[in-house]
């Protein structure tokens, strides 16, 4: 009985394509299964396949206990659990098995197609082996999907939840953004230029701060593109998010002041005690440096990690006569 076990394991294992420890586990799995039926048992059932004999034992407290049942009986219950049960488990496998590759894939941008949307809005997502869940805040605001859309989005996390994996998508997190890049950009991918980090307001406005070691290379230019062709397609991808490219520096005030872009920075003031800064701007540009709902700035404040106000050039002397 065991040697007729152990080729169906090979054989199952051939044609699905899978590592025989996987198909062992689900046989023996459905072993147990089977026994725990037909004995009617409430603790958990082991299975083992030795060299000539099944041996199965029941799981308790103090250990394990050999189950006594005759080779004959498990033989006809193990002859029945590979018709009916086996395949259950398989299923269950193969799918843990995608679960797995996923696990691997943390991190990474995944393509899928929309099956269903829930009541709350979140979207099933069809990945292939496996279904992935893109909730509702991992959308971007402005966006909506109907059953049969595409939809590109981040592998956030993969976790094991009531027994079953679950893959969570996300499309305003902003490794998304960094990942979209790397793909447009080979530059970035071989390591040429380096993303050292991103801030986004999803589907509205996001801040890049790259930087290069080669002196040849413009980090913000490769990344833009020729009159913005490498962007463009994110931009695209995004629901038309406005991204701001701003090439590192190691003085803190310069940072700040490229932080602000679009809008030019003409005057700055920082304390280093309380990381704050305070930003003099052209008149006419401070809605542009301020930004709508006030999200240039804000997203300037997340990159470079300072609290920064902005006025025009005009308050901002009165404030300097004042002080």
């Amino acid at each position: 009985m065991v040697k007729n076990l152990k080729k169906l394991i090979e054989q199952v294992a051939k044609d699905k394509n899978l590592p025989e420890w996987i198909v062992e586990r689900s046989l023996k799995n459905a072993i147990a299964i089977a026994i725990k039926k037909d004995r009617r048992i409430r603790e958990e059932v082991e299975v083992h396949l030795e060299e000539d004999h099944i041996k199965v034992c029941i799981l308790r407290d103090r250990g394990e206990e050999p189950l006594d049942i005759s080779p004959e009986d498990v033989n006809r219950i193990a002859a029945h659990a590979a018709k009916e049960e086996f395949y259950r488990e398989l299923e269950r496998a193969e799918e843990e098995r995608g679960y797995l590759e996923y696990l691997e894939r943390e991190g990474e941008v995944a393509f899928g197609i929309v099956r269903k949307v829930t009541e709350e809005g979140d979207l099933i997502v069809d990945l292939g082996k496996v279904t992935g869940v893109l909730p509702r805040r991992e959308q971007i605001r402005k966006e909506s999907y109907k059953p049969g859309a595409k939809v590109r989005a981040l592998v956030l996390s993969v976790r094991k939840k009531r027994g079953t994996y679950e893959i969570i998508l996300s499309r305003t997190h902003p490794k998304f953004l960094k990942k979209l890049i790397e793909h447009e950009v080979p530059e970035v991918a071989r390591g040429d230029v380096v993303i050292k980090s991103v801030v986004r307001e999803p589907g509205e406005r996001a801040k890049v701060l790259v930087d290069t070691q080669d002196q040849k290379i413009d980090p913000v230019g490769v990344v833009v593109g020729v009159r913005g062709t490498r962007l463009g397609p994110i931009s695209e991808e995004l629901s038309g998010e406005r991204i701001d490219v701003i090439r590192w520096s190691p003085d803190e005030e310069e940072l700040i002041k490229r932080s602000l872009l679009p809008a030019p920075v003409s005057k700055i003031r920082i304390n280093r005690a309380s990381k704050r800064a305070e930003l003099g701007v052209p008149k006419d540009k401070l809605s542009l440096a301020i930004g709508k709902h006030g999200v240039n700035v804000k997203l300037a404040s997340k990159l470079t990690g300072w609290q920064i106000d902005v006025m025009s050039e005009e308050d901002f002397d009165k404030l300097l006569r004042l002080k």
